[in-house]
């Protein structure tokens, strides 16, 4: 989350992503903000690993999904546009080439626009880019772009966060300007605002419980630690997990009825 610098370029116009789930998968992995240095790990709810449940016709993840280094969604910051608060996360960012990633991956994208999920009452942007390799990245620089060269994904995206967490007896998600994608303009505006958010964070301004602000490279803050300290907090903290058998529900169809999903 610290570590790895947002801007890709000096141009800021190409971005570091850290991938946290490739495409087609289903184990729900995050940077775990708790944890010193901020390592990926599965999220776990009572006690269990946490999926996401396969959608008909969507399997897992549609996209490479992770999040933008350096950048901090306010939770005490009531954003003009959505009428809501900051998610204390990192922004999550859509990577939508044809390359399946792998975890922990860093690749650069460039912005292509926004969504505005409301989860719980709070402001969760879902960036929407492409890695700046892909084969048909050149043919995509704005929102407007995505329906030309990938019809329909852009539906398929909102419906995707509209109805993930119906299979866990959960209403369907609500977004920000009817679920309509904002321009590669706007969503720049959103992640320049949330690195700021973080540079207050990492340099103390603010004091949030619960955000591990340990880091290796970030000159002047005082949660600067020196690399070999750095290197014994991450092994201690990659041998207290154990391994779990995969859950069933990566196997299984949940199909729409009415407002709700049914299991196969």
């Amino acid at each position: 989350m610290h570590d790895i610098p947002l801007y890709a370029n000096d141009a800021k116009t190409v971005f570091n992503m850290v991938v946290e789930v490739p495409r087609w998968t289903n184990a729900k992995m995050e940077i775990s903000l708790g944890d010193p240095l901020n390592p990926i790990k599965q999220d776990v709810k009572k006690g269990k690993l946490r999926f996401v449940a396969n959608c008909f016709p969507h399997h897992g993840y549609i996209w490479n999904y992770g999040a933008l280094p350096q950048t901090w969604e306010n939770p005490d910051h009531l954003d003009p546009n959505t009428g809501c608060k900051g998610d204390n996360d990192p922004i999550d960012v859509l990577e939508i080439g044809s390359r399946v990633a792998k975890r922990g991956e860093v690749v650069q994208v460039k912005i292509l626009g926004t969504v505005a999920l409301i989860d719980e009452g709070e402001t969760d942007w879902k960036i929407i880019s492409i890695d700046v390799n892909d084969p048909v990245a050149d043919q995509l620089n704005d929102i407007n772009d995505v329906d030309k060269v990938f019809p329909g994904l852009l539906k398929a995206t909102v419906e995707w966060f509209k109805i993930y967490k119906i299979p866990d007896g959960k209403p369907e998600n609500q977004f920000a300007f009817n679920g309509e994608a904002k321009d590669a303009a706007f969503a720049t505006k959103v992640v320049e605002e949330t690195h700021k958010f973080w540079e207050t964070l990492i340099n103390k301004t603010v004091e949030v419980i619960g955000i591990s602000c340990l880091n290796t490279m970030v000159e002047g803050s005082p949660y600067l630690v020196a690399a070999d300290a750095a290197e014994e907090l991450l092994t201690k903290s990659s041998n207290e997990g154990k391994s779990e058998p995969h859950s069933d529900v990566i196997y299984k169809w949940h199909f729409r009825e009415e407002n709700s999903y049914s299991k196969l």
